[in-house]
């Protein structure tokens, strides 16, 4: 499984964004509660969602600072 790619959020329109950061805090919020709990989880997805919610969080806050 690779990375995403940059030029796939850039995309996005500030509403799917903003819905999407959300999709993703959810997706690591429900990895930690499985790795507290012992049950069976891919480590690897750790990473990679901490890469795209980075992605998510660089392209919102460009967006915000060009407005401005």
């Amino acid at each position: 499984m690779t990375f995403p790619k940059i030029s796939d959020v850039t995309n996005l329109d500030s509403s799917s964004l903003a819905e999407e950061i959300l999709v993703i805090k959810r997706e690591l919020f429900d990895l930690r509660l499985k790795r507290a709990t012992r049950q069976d989880f891919q480590p690897h997805l750790f990473k990679h969602s901490k890469h795209r919610l980075a992605q998510l969080l660089t392209v919102e806050k460009s967006r915000t600072k060009s407005t401005m």
